[in-house]
């Protein structure tokens, strides 16, 4: 027995029994029993605290799966699946799906403004190459 087999993992094996355990997790949990079940305790005490009613925090679990930063299809559909459960419309899904696609505006923010930029100096650049005299270099 290793360290690591001795190590209590009672966050990531109840995970497990309910199914929501992800099977992408276990090479973290492999490598890093405690640092996994302490990441996994912290990711889920919004969830276990009961600060936020049961609806609310599917509607977070969607967001999240749902964000281009995660994509992460099975948890999108379990947690709609549970939201529904719990009296969740598909107006509120939606809107939830709605809130979270504005997440990859951001590269229109980003990007949109520089391509305006550089489309001006290159046509700029192409009208001066355009009115140099013939026989003259630059």
């Amino acid at each position: 027995m290793t360290i690591k087999d001795a190590i209590a993992t009672p966050v990531c094996d109840a995970l497990r029994v309910s199914g929501n355990w992800n099977a992408q997790w276990q090479p973290f949990a492999e490598l890093d029993p405690a640092w996994t079940e302490k990441f996994m305790a912290m990711a889920m005490a919004p969830m276990t605290s009961g600060v936020l009613d049961p609806k609310t925090v599917e509607f977070l679990a969607i967001a999240v799966d749902a964000s281009c930063t995660h994509m992460y299809g099975p948890g999108v559909r379990r947690h709609i699946r549970k939201a529904l459960e719990l009296g969740a419309t598909r107006e509120e899904i939606t809107a939830v799906l709605q809130c979270v696609s504005v997440l990859g505006i951001h590269a229109m923010s980003l990007a949109a403004p520089i391509l305006l930029e550089e489309a001006a100096v290159h046509e700029r650049s192409l009208v001066e190459k355009s009115t140099i005299p013939v026989g003259v270099t630059t």
